[in-house]
């Protein structure tokens, strides 16, 4: 009989252990949620990559701010069936595209990933700390953002930025009853976010004039990520499509978009600056852009229905309206028309 009860007693120890850990993980997970930094310049595009149905992404769109504010997956989705989404955040390096990069192919299948070039263009330092936040708070912990970090981020410097809790602890003053909710609609949310952050505001800008005709001023740093990323994607059977989005292009930003041509045209890859199109589409740099850097939401919606009708010409992108696991494509549309709406 003391045999027995000695095991009862065990059994229910046991099981409040087990109980203790599974509500302190709960909890963890919770708070989390709640004080987590939640903003469009990139950390919400990396999260919502976690949610999407796994191996419906068939168009990637990658690289700096230019992604989330030009492209429009929305009208991609409406007018040319393409399951797309914005993996990118602000002034994003090659060496974190290069990361983010494998973090997506370990739940996605892409056929063809469009990068963009503005941040080799602009950025000349090996370690780039302004927008640095944005590129990391969103990704999960794994060994690949430990390696993203060791390239990103100087030894003296990682506990700025890693781990992301020791980042957001101070953020009492600032929590909104949506952060308290966050936790348990996240899921739904950001499944039906497909990473297009729209601008509304118009200010007018100076129509650039490009003169040069050299080609240089490509970081060692940004030319060997560039090539990873290159025999990454090849490696992976995905077709690499660079580009170069709508925007106040400087001849020193030339330089360096000439050099990445002679890149692309070495690894028989396609390149396209859209720059020169701009009147094609119907861009006008009086209405069209939020600043000399971005599109506005009206300019987006000229640059993407063009790129669209682009990515269907030079690539065999399949149309997924009316498949049922694309469901979350269409509300995507919903929402962003919600919003212009709500704007206009």
């Amino acid at each position: 009989m003391g045999k027995m009860l000695k095991q009862k007693l065990l059994q229910k120890k046991n099981i409040a252990r087990l109980l203790f850990i599974a509500i302190t993980l709960v909890s963890l997970w919770y708070w989390d949620g709640v004080m987590c930094v939640k903003n469009d310049h990139g950390i919400n595009q990396a999260k919502a990559m976690y949610h999407q149905p796994k191996n419906t992404i068939d168009v990637v769109m990658m690289g700096s701010s230019h992604i989330h504010c030009d492209i429009d997956t929305g009208l991609l989705w409406k007018k040319y069936g393409i399951a797309s989404f914005d993996y990118s955040a602000a002034e994003q390096p090659l060496w974190m595209t290069y990361h983010y990069l494998i973090e997506l192919c370990k739940y996605q299948k892409p056929k063809v990933m469009v990068l963009d070039l503005y941040s080799p263009a602009i950025r000349k330092d090996d370690y780039q700390y302004d927008w640095i936040k944005p590129n990391v708070l969103g990704m999960r912990f794994s060994l690949n953002k430990l390696q993203m970090l060791a390239v990103s981020v100087e030894s003296d410097r990682w506990e700025e930025f890693f781990p992301s809790m020791a980042v957001y602890h101070d953020r009492f003053d600032e929590l909104t009853p949506e952060d308290f909710t966050y936790p348990l609609s996240a899921h739904k949310e950001m499944e039906n976010y497909k990473g297009f952050a729209p601008r509304f505001e118009r200010n007018p800008q100076e129509e650039p004039e490009i003169t040069e005709n050299h080609s240089g001023g490509l970081t060692a740093k940004s030319e060997e990520y560039l090539q990873k990323i290159i025999k990454y994607t090849r490696d992976q059977g995905i077709e690499l499509f660079l580009i170069v989005s709508p925007y106040v292009v400087t001849n020193e930003d030339e330089l360096v978009f000439n050099r990445i041509r002679e890149i692309a045209q070495m690894n028989d890859i396609e390149f396209y600056n859209t720059i020169y199109d701009c009147a094609e589409m119907g861009i006008d740099y009086e209405t069209d852009f939020y600043d000399a850097s971005h599109l506005n939401y009206y300019g987006a919606t000229k640059f993407t229905d063009y790129l669209g009708n682009e990515l269907k010409i030079r690539f065999d992108i399949p149309d997924r309206r009316g498949d049922d696991r694309y469901d979350s494509w269409d509300t995507n549309y919903r929402n962003i028309c919600e919003m212009a709406g709500k704007s206009s």
